[in-house]
């Protein structure tokens, strides 16, 4: 494929006002500008694309899509296994319906690739897994699995386990059971008899992965920050809603951030300061961030709108754009493969007739391995 006559953000630190793209199979092989084009091969598909944006598929950092279904209700929310507090051994891919309703608006939005993984009522509630949204069979929409383990502070296990008398109920058995698990994980032997949930938690002790950590509120934050430097384990701040009031303190954790959703209501008193500015606030600090819907909590579709909000709110146009492409795709530890227009990458790219993240822009390609899977025509 050739993408020709487009404005090429790569995000890889260069732009072209009047560039090209070229693809051979699922692999971006070339990119520069139209004057250094070399004529199409005959084999060759041909989109100009006159002056639109070209760049790399959007990118959700932290999604619950085809976890949650749409239109399911409870028979299609496999979400949470909300009867055990610490449940490493789920696996997200074993749950995630790619015939899920979502995936389609999400390709239409030019979303490529999300972050997938369950929800937050438990203390450790399994495997994320950083899927492409294309695709009817899950184990060939898989580009890193397990990419991260699920952990969650504050309300939700809270809730979750106190509403039916049993523990964790406080923020401090929270905590505990969560240095329980890492500490049993650091003695664990699968010689001595194996188990499955501890053998899930190696990969972060190793920190071959990283704990997704779900926290809102600012002491919640920094628990996941203490409990990490306990452990010596690598940590991503999921939601990270109170992060702005102690900026100086994720920055020094080195831990990168994972924003929002801010479209969503205020119906938690842990996100009673929930607000756009927050991640231009972190950015501006120097915190690698990304931004996320937490689909189904704000609809997949409205992630490039959530960006623009937060540039609307002090974060930079070309954070925004990065929040979203290649600061996403390292926070999920896939920069390798997605987040950029680079050669040798997957050619995973949107086309777009304006910006992105103003509300009238419109998708006009995503383009997935190589392949159109949504045109506007």
């Amino acid at each position: 494929m050739l993408i020709c006559n487009g404005k090429i953000l790569t995000m890889a630190g260069i732009t072209h006002e009047n560039g090209f793209v070229r693809t051979e199979e699922k692999i971006i092989t070339e990119i520069g500008s139209m004057k250094d084009l070399k004529k199409p091969y005959d084999s060759e598909i041909v989109l100009d694309v006159n002056g639109s944006i070209v760049m790399p598929g959007l990118i959700d950092a932290h999604s619950h899509i085809g976890i949650t279904e749409e239109k399911k209700g409870t028979i299609g929310d496999d979400c949470n296994e909300g009867t055990n507090p610490v449940t490493p051994s789920l696996r997200a891919i074993d749950a995630v319906n790619p015939m899920d309703s979502a995936f389609h608006e999400a390709i239409a939005a030019g979303i490529t690739g999300v972050l997938v993984g369950p929800g937050s009522s438990n203390v450790i509630g399994g495997q994320f897994a950083f899927i492409k949204t294309h695709g009817r069979c899950i184990d060939e929409m898989i580009v890193k699995a397990p990419a991260a383990m699920k952990a969650a502070l504050g309300e939700n296990p809270k809730v979750n386990y106190g509403d039916q008398n049993r523990y964790p109920s406080t923020r401090m058995a929270s905590a505990a059971l969560l240095r329980e698990t890492l500490q049993k994980t650091r003695s664990y032997n699968s010689e001595n008899g194996f188990d499955a949930d501890l053998e899930a938690m190696l990969p972060v002790i190793r920190r071959e992965i990283p704990l997704k950590v779900h926290a809102h509120r600012a002491d919640d934050i920094l628990t996941a920050i203490r409990i990490a430097k306990e452990f010596n384990i690598d940590i991503t701040l999921d939601h990270c809603t109170e992060g702005h009031l102690i900026t100086e303190y994720i920055k020094e954790s080195g831990f990168p951030a994972i924003v929002g959703t801010d479209l969503a209501s205020k119906n938690k008193i842990e996100v009673g300061n929930m607000n756009f500015k927050t991640c231009g606030i972190l950015n501006r600090a120097g915190i690698l961030t990304a931004i996320t819907t937490d689909h189904p909590v704000a609809l997949i579709q409205y992630l490039p709108l959530c960006a623009g909000l937060s540039v609307r709110a002090g974060l930079s146009m070309e954070e925004g754009y990065k929040a979203i492409t290649i600061n996403a795709a390292k926070i999920c530890r896939v920069a390798d493969r997605v987040g950029s227009l680079e050669a040798g990458k997957d050619a995973d790219i949107a086309i777009f007739n304006g910006n992105p993240m103003e509300t009238f822009t419109r998708t006009l390609y995503t383009i997935i391995n190589g392949e159109i899977v949504y045109s506007v025509k």
